[in-house]
């Protein structure tokens, strides 16, 4: 069935359209009893059955082409229907528009849309045989509900034209469900709003609240939670939600936007209005809270539920679990794994596939595996979220035999190598400097008829651009277009890029000039690219004429645009350029993002200007703007020049306390800086009064005043604000970068580690984490700095550190007197 097909019909606007009635006569018993007679000789006679009818039908003065509607509505195999179909049309006795409505829907119930595509084209050539808009219900659902949601909207289309109505509600709902299910918001809001014109609520009822229901989730589906809100209202008026399930929607809306607080109101509000909140509504805010990383809340939504005895399903489990993992909490999503196992909870494949992934991402892959093989073992089906972390991670690890052999596996389980595995490996392959390899998968995607889409090739130029390779990168491109596949604005922005990371930007402009040539819009990305080009060449004036050809081209400059031009200025010296451009972009609606504050405080601080930096961060904050390891870094670096090594240290515990990881840089500039304001720092420490100030500024002055070196002084207090954060990975890693340089680990950085082993929970561990290699001297001094660290510990915590490095004393007295007993026989 096509559109051609259905425009063949010419569609009446003005009057609603009904078939003729069919030349009928009167349903009496003896009709009845022919009716049943047929359908019995059609489903028993397996040989003769048509001069049996013939034979049946002589005897009658009823053609079957009279009693064929209802034929087709008392039997109820499709196939039977088709064989009566198939003889009466024989016969050449001319069905009516009843008789093929009937059929019509004998075919939609059984499913068989090639035959339903044929009995429409048959229809379309003769008005008397067009079916009722009752079949067409029918068949939209029967295509709706199967996924084919593009026929399904043709044939609405055709309903709403020809007969100058809407299908039936439930073929609506129907409808409204695929197209919502495939992200086809405005086309499903379309439908809707021609439901509501057409429905008066008494002769046409085009409109109930399962139609509500679907378009409410699709559109907060897509963000837009208050438009769904608005349509509640529209139809019930302001502020009235008319059951728990529209709550639960609006609920889910929210947390999936993020906007949990949001979200909570309208769970208050529920509850003071009387409904009483599902398994579905705690699901909802959970899985929202999980994914800010709320866990005090969460605690208190799993004692409600447990007060309501309502208990926690899988679903919810599984939003703890991804949330924990996702804000660093491995420990405890594993715990939670082992209480959900306890209480009886299965674990189901999504359940799995998170364990999997978790364990791939943080690069256990043998660990991955045994929760594969546990799939398998538990009667689960992997799927192939269950295999791609695993072909992701061993392609970047260059373990390509594993992979392979991972997609055969998946392929055995009934899973085909679809775009997205071929995805993960060329991608892996491509991020662990196989671009070769990639390129190999590329060609055996082609030989298996699998065409590669343009985001692949996307990666594969990626690739080959940042190895140099841009001649292979354009190669790539013409074989792209040789295959018929047209690349997209990121297929360009790539090449773009690729030309100016080779500094390149003469040729980078002739790509972007035969984009625009060739019709296809460069987008956003393209505009950026090249924007990217110019001020990385301090050729601002170009990146500013560039960015005003897109707004005339009606393409609206993102944060990206700004903040790339912001940081332009920033690289040129040119803070009063980059803050007048901040201007316009705030002037413009355009949200900045960390990327632009950060250029912006490294504007203030490579000026030296500490005091504008804080106040550009504080209002980085304020705007929701989280700042990541570069925007510390900056700051950091920019008060250690200044020698305000204070402030310095303040910066670097809030960077611990928010949980962003410090890197190499960030360690260098405090080393550096704290190393050469040593003196000074002594000085203010005398000179200052008994407050704790930052620890990091503590341990080192105390450590100076103790005749330390400086170095090894900063790097010591680094290692001690790690551990005291729980960052005992990053505090290890540290001390062998120290011992490395020619600073080797000493008492202090001894008590530092075993103070953060002690905060972790791994006490009973240590000797396997850290060596005591001290003398008696050297552990006098360690039990000495421990009782500085203990203003920065819990009690339990300082304790347990405290009994280990007493007990490490107590064995080197041991081993002293032995040897001096020893020596003394």
């Amino acid at each position: 069935m096509s559109k051609n097909l259905l425009s063949l019909i010419k569609p009446l606007h003005a009057t609603k359209f009904k078939p003729k009635p069919p030349s009928k006569i009167p349903i009496t018993p003896q009709i009845k009893k022919l009716t049943n007679e047929v359908c019995e000789i059609i489903r028993t006679q397996e040989s003769h059955w048509e001069k049996v009818l013939e034979t049946r039908f002589s005897e009658e003065d009823v053609a079957p082409s009279e009693i064929a509607h209802l034929v087709f509505d008392k039997i109820r195999d499709c196939e039977l229907g088709l064989k009566f179909y198939d003889w009466v049309s024989q016969k050449s006795f001319s069905l009516d528009g009843f008789a093929y409505s009937s059929l019509l829907k004998l075919l939609a119930r059984s499913r068989v849309f090639t035959e339903i595509e044929n009995l429409l084209a048959e229809c379309a050539k003769c008005e008397e045989k067009l079916p009722t808009s009752e079949a067409f219900d029918v068949v939209i659902r029967a295509y709706a509900e199967s996924g084919q949601v593009e026929k399904a909207l043709e044939l609405y289309s055709f309903v709403l034209k020809k007969y100058n109505v809407v299908p039936h509600v439930l073929a609506c709902n129907s409808l409204l469900n695929g197209l919502v299910k495939n992200g086809k918001i405005e086309i499903a809001r379309n439908v809707y709003e021609e439901m509501v014109k057409r429905d008066d609520g008494v002769d046409n009822i085009c409109v109930d609240n399962y139609s509500v229901c679907i378009m409410v989730r699709g559109l907060c589906k897509e963000g837009k939670v208050e438009e769904g809100k608005r349509l509640i209202e529209k139809r019930w008026g302001k502020n009235a939600i008319p059951n728990i399930v529209f709550y639960n929607t609006l609920i889910d809306g929210y947390c999936k936007r993020g906007d949990v607080d949001r979200a909570h109101r309208l769970l208050n509000e529920l509850k003071l209005k009387g409904f009483l909140p599902t398994v579905e509504t705690y699901a909802a805010m959970i899985n929202g809270i999980c994914k800010e990383g709320s866990f005090e809340k969460l605690n208190e939504l799993l004692k409600e539920m447990e007060s309501m005895g309502i208990q926690v399903n899988t679903e919810v489990y599984n939003s703890i679990i991804e949330g924990r993992y996702r804000h660093g909490f491995a420990g405890d999503a594993v715990e939670t794994t082992r209480k959900m196992i306890e209480v009886g909870c299965k674990l189901d494949i999504v359940t799995y596939n998170i364990l999997i992934s978790n364990a791939c991402r943080d690069g256990k892959l043998q660990e991955a595996e045994k929760i594969l093989e546990q799939v398998k073992r538990r009667g689960h089906i992997p799927n192939k979220l269950s295999f791609t972390p695993l072909i992701h991670t061993y392609c970047r690890q260059g373990d390509f035999e594993r992979a392979s052999s991972l997609v055969v596996e998946m392929t055995e389980c009934g899973h085909k190598p679809d775009l997205v595995t071929y995805g993960a490996l060329v991608h892996g392959l491509v991020v662990s400097g196989e671009v070769d390899a990639a390129l190999t998968i590329r060609d055996k995607m082609i030989e298996r008829g699998l065409s590669p889409e343009s985001g692949i090739y996307n990666v594969l130029m990626n690739g080959l651009c940042k190895t140099g390779r841009f001649l292979a990168a354009k190669q790539l491109l013409s074989d792209m277009l040789g295959h018929g596949i047209l690349p997209d604005m990121h297929v360009y922005a790539t090449l773009v890029d690729g030309c100016i990371r080779n500094d390149n930007l003469d040729e980078a402009k002739k790509i972007f000039d035969d984009i625009i040539k060739r019709g296809v819009d460069p987008g956003v990305v393209g505009y950026n690219a090249m924007i990217k080009g110019f001020c990385k060449s301090r050729m601002m004036t170009d990146a500013i004429i560039c960015m005003n050809k897109m707004v005339n081209r009606n393409i609206s400059p993102d944060e990206f645009t700004y903040s790339t031009i912001i940081d332009g200025y920033i690289k040129q010296h040119d803070l009063y350029g980059a803050l007048n451009f901040f201007s316009l972009m705030v002037k413009r609606n355009s949200t900045p993002n960390v990327v632009t504050y950060t250029s912006l405080i490294d504007g203030f601080c490579r000026n030296r200007y500490s005091v504008g930096a804080e106040k550009i961060f504080r209002e980085m904050k304020m705007n929701g703007a989280m700042p990541n390891v570069v925007t510390y870094t900056v700051l950091i670096g920019g008060f250690c020049k200044e020698g305000k090594l204070a402030k310095a240290a303040s910066f670097f515990e809030q960077m611990l306390l928010s949980k962003c990881n410090p890197n190499d840089v960030t360690f260098h500039y405090l080393v550096n800086g704290f190393s050469k304001n040593a003196s000074s720092t002594i000085l203010n420490r005398h000179n200052e009064s008994d407050a704790q100030g930052p620890m990091l500024l503590e341990v080192f002055g105390r450590m100076m005043s103790d005749g330390w070196d400086s170095i090894s002084a900063a790097y010591n207090a680094i290692i001690g604000c790690l551990c005291l954060h729980g960052m005992l990975t990053a505090a290890l890693q540290l001390s062998d970068k120290m011992s490395k340089k020619g600073f080797p680990p000493d008492s202090v950085t001894f008590t530092a580690l075993l103070s953060g082993i002690c905060l972790v929970g791994k006490s009973k561990e240590w000797k396997s984490i850290v060596s005591c290699n001290l003398d008696e001297l050297e552990l006098n001094i360690a039990i000495e700095y421990l009782k500085l660290f203990e203003h920065y510990l819990n009690d339990g915590v300082s304790a347990e550190a405290s009994m280990i490095l007493h007990s490490c004393l107590k064995t080197e007295n041991l081993v002293i007197r032995k040897e001096v007993v020893s020596e003394y026989e």
